[in-house]
């Protein structure tokens, strides 16, 4: 049997590079990939398609599945007025990932959700969005600026499926949010900034199925990725 096949959805963004400059692209910071790869998963990417119906089709190739970074969700997902600060969302992306979060959860994929992917996982669960996180704790300490991450230290609920693949109930994390969810239907909270943000959430019983609101991709938490790995190989 080979590697495990993990789909990581994607962004659908101009962009520039060699002789091309602001061409449409689909695309994913190339740390994803590497950390996939390093758990031992064969990497895929799954670009936002039009073709919501055939999400099942597309899950029931993967072993597991990462749910990604990228811009805000449309708060009309939610039920919201659009706050003056949400924007730039992708009405494709929302839809894609929405879909694929369901047929995942139909099929019993192992599922990793990351930043926005722990919100479209809320929001895919009936659940709801802050959509400033500065309006709520009155710091810009979890999106500093545009390109840069923030040093969060979060603490972790002892005993919980996110505490042993991290191997620790204390941690310090890299973030790049303005928005949080505030609501998760389904989902246990697990893990919190020191300012009360909730930062994790996870479903109980066997399936691998966690979220966090921080980017493993960029610290040293990597347990999160050979979690799923391993769950993917085990068909958890």
């Amino acid at each position: 049997m080979g590697a495990p096949l993990i789909g990581l959805t994607a962004y659908r963004e101009d962009a520039t590079w060699s002789v091309w400059s602001e061409v449409k692209a689909d695309l994913l910071p190339s740390v994803y990939g590497w950390a996939i790869e390093e758990a031992g998963g064969l990497p895929v990417l799954l670009p936002a398609s039009s073709r919501v119906e055939d999400a099942e089709t597309v899950v029931s190739r993967l072993d597991g599945l990462v749910v990604s970074g990228g811009a805000d969700i449309s708060p009309e997902r939610y039920g919201e007025e659009r706050h003056e600060r949400t924007t730039t969302w992708r009405d494709d992306r929302d839809a894609w990932d929405l879909a694929l979060v369901e047929a995942a959860g139909k099929a019993g994929l192992p599922l990793l959700g990351i930043c926005r992917g722990m919100q479209v996982m809320a929001v895919a669960a009936g659940g709801r969005l802050h959509q400033h996180v500065p309006d709520l704790v009155g710091t810009t300490a979890h999106n500093p600026e545009p390109g840069v991450y923030g040093d969060v230290e979060v603490r972790v609920r002892p005993g919980s499926h996110l505490s042993r693949l991290v191997a620790s109930d204390r941690l310090e994390v890299r973030c790049h949010h303005h928005q949080a969810v505030s609501e998760h239907p389904g989902y246990d909270a697990v893990a919190w900034a020191e300012d009360g943000l909730l930062e994790a959430m996870e479903q109980r019983g066997d399936r691998f199925c966690v979220a966090v609101q921080w980017h493993p991709e960029m610290a040293a938490d990597a347990g999160l990725f050979r979690g799923l790995v391993q769950a993917a190989t085990a068909g958890t």
